[in-house]
């Protein structure tokens, strides 16, 4: 290792600009450094972003490129726009996504978080089922705490798939205990398949139903999606 790749290392610009600093164009001396630091960091910010997205577990990568909103009922709360520039997460307000299975509401969600995270937020992304798993381990193990305490440092937590399997009672307690630290205090996003009168059925009592919701959707905004099964769709085509 050369001079010049210690000093890098050591100052943390990235192995990238070793690889371009001899194509920089400049003017004059001073000129060519800030086109160094410039470019040193863009590169950090790139390794940052890349970073927030690898924390944040997404089951896959989507964004909105791909994404299309003509089947999607907002509330009059909402656009389009807002909804792509997440300004939702700066007055830690929630979004319920409501709507059947295939119907695209796990796609937005990660490509909000996606958006997120190269907003600078924080982000993590759940399935339900894997949360309250990891919450029972948790608490079985004696770290809920510590689990909980590093849940608080997300900006948003993405929930996705609410209502698929029953989460019986200690995982009804234990969820209600995530919203309850969120609430107020950070943005969550919900998926589900459920209606609210039938989330009963998910937490199995109907108190803690009722605080749940009642902390969801409370600086919360229900978005309905309506459209054909998006998978349904793909599979057929190819088909043809």
């Amino acid at each position: 290792m050369d001079k010049l790749e210690i000093y890098c290392k050591k100052l943390k610009l990235g192995s990238e600009i070793l690889e371009e600093f001899e194509e920089i164009e400049f003017i004059n001396k001073k000129d060519y450094l800030t086109k160094v630091l410039e470019k040193s960091c863009s590169y950090s910010e790139i390794r940052r972003k890349n970073r927030r997205i690898k924390d944040a577990k997404f089951d896959l990568v989507k964004t909105f490129e791909s994404y299309e909103f003509k089947e999607i009922e907002l509330p009059l709360t909402l656009t389009e726009e807002s909804i792509k520039k997440c300004e939702f997460l700066e007055k830690n307000e929630n979004l319920i996504f409501y709507g059947s299975s295939g119907r695209g509401k796990t796609h937005l969600a990660i490509a909000i978080g996606i958006q997120a995270c190269d907003l600078g937020k924080k982000v993590r992304f759940y399935k339900v089922s894997h949360l309250i798993n990891d919450l029972l381990d948790a608490k079985e193990s004696g770290l809920l705490a510590r689990f909980l305490k590093n849940l608080k440092k997300f900006d948003l937590i993405i929930l996705d798939e609410l209502g698929y399997v029953p989460l019986g009672e200690r995982g009804a307690e234990l969820f209600f205990q995530v919203i309850a630290d969120c609430y107020e205090k950070k943005s969550l996003i919900v998926t589900t398949n459920i209606e609210f009168s039938n989330w009963i059925g998910v937490f199995m009592d109907k108190k803690i139903t009722s605080a749940i919701i009642d902390r969801i959707v409370h600086h919360g905004h229900l978005i309905m999606f309506n459209g054909n099964n998006w998978r349904v769709e793909n599979s057929l085509s190819l088909l043809k």
